[in-house]
Formats: structure tokens, sequence, C-alpha cells
């Protein structure tokens, strides 16, 4: 049985999001830039630039992700949502020639998770952001797990900086399974036991048989 006291709970896949997890969690206050397609009447505190009683119509400001997906709205244009800069065109562009060259974590930790999120804003750019990322993944997945299977003969902290939230947990199991498998070859695999209920039911019945 685990020891551990708390088990991390995944992030979603793709578009969808995992309430009890907490790189789910900070994903969605991760700040996008913004714009204001109406009045906001009484919230002129909100802006601290602003001093008047209301955010006039066309202000831009950073809202966080969650916020954003809220208030956006096709039919009903209250926000418009722009691009963050390693989304936009000049950026893909980088990341096609040659993804592995990318510091994703200084770009955002959650590079993936964000542009997935980014999905849900109407934008003719949509189709190139959702083939940019997976073609980055797989440019950049194979290099992530052999560096993961070889990190007891190679210095690995450069590249693990350079990662993702997604990349460095693809990572981590990468070197889990390794050290499981070379525990298998050593013989020091974890024995299979019986049930604990298993056993509980084979006592009581023994004390039902017995006189």
């Amino acid at each position: 049985m685990d020891s551990q006291s708390y088990l991390p709970v995944p992030p979603g896949v793709g578009m969808e999001e995992n309430f009890f997890s907490i790189d789910d969690i900070l994903l969605s206050h991760e700040r996008l830039p913004s714009r204001t397609e109406c009045v906001f009447p009484r919230l002129g505190f909100l802006e601290k630039s602003s001093e008047t009683r209301d955010i006039p119509e066309g202000t831009k400001m950073e809202l966080p992700l969650w916020l954003a997906k809220g208030l956006y709205e096709r039919k009903r244009r209250v926000v418009s949502v722009d691009l963050p800069k390693v989304y936009k065109e000049g950026w893909r562009t980088v990341f096609n020639a040659d993804p592995t060259v990318v510091d994703l974590h200084k770009m955002g930790p959650y590079y993936y998770g964000l542009g997935s999120q980014m999905l849900h804003f109407d934008s003719p750019e949509n189709p190139d952001i959702a083939q940019s990322l997976l073609q980055t993944f797989i440019g950049r997945f194979r290099r992530t797990m052999d560096s993961s299977q070889n990190a007891y003969n190679e210095d690995t902290s450069a590249l693990v900086e350079r990662l993702d939230c997604l990349e460095r947990a693809l990572f981590r199991l990468g070197q889990k399974g390794l050290n499981s498998f070379q525990s298998w070859e050593r013989g020091r695999a974890s024995h299979l036991t019986a049930s604990s209920l298993v056993l509980n039911y084979r006592k009581r019945k023994i004390t039902d048989i017995q006189p």
C-alpha cells in the first residue's frame, strides 16, 4: 500500500480540466491579454490604472484564464481574448523549425495546457495552434523519454529545467519505470501477497469449522 499522505491528482487532458488537480488550478490563474467589448458598470476599481467608476469598452487588461473563459461568449461579446505571444505565428515558426531548442518552462510552465485551453476561444488560428502543439510535443517527446532513461549516466538537470509541467511529469514517469525495471532485474520487485480481505475470510472460515 502507498504510504504517501497525499496522492497527486493528474491534470485534465486536452481541453478538459480536473478541478482536483493542483496543476490545473495553477493553470487556471495564467493571465491572458484581453479587451472589454462593452462597459463594465461600477467595476472601475478593478482597473488600477483607471480613475473612472466604470470600466469602459475597449479597455485592455490581463484576465486569469478562469475569468476569461467565464466572460467569453460567442453570441454576446463581453470580452475578446488575444493570443499570448508564444502561440502566435512567429513562435509557431520557431517550434516548427526545431522544438527541442526552446525553453518551454521559461515561456510558461503550462505551455501545452494553456495552449489547449486557448482553443476554447474562437480564433481563425486555432487549427494552426492545435497542429503546432501536437508537432511540438512529438518533436520533444523522444528526447525527454530518452533522457529519463539515461538519468543515471548523464546530467539531465539542464534539460529538466527547460521542460514544461507535462513533460516533467512524463520524465518522472520514465524514471519511475526505469527504477521498477532495474528492481525487477535484481530480484527486488515486491512479491505478490494475498489481500487482507482474503486473509480475514480464511480466518473466519477456520473459526467456523473449529468445534
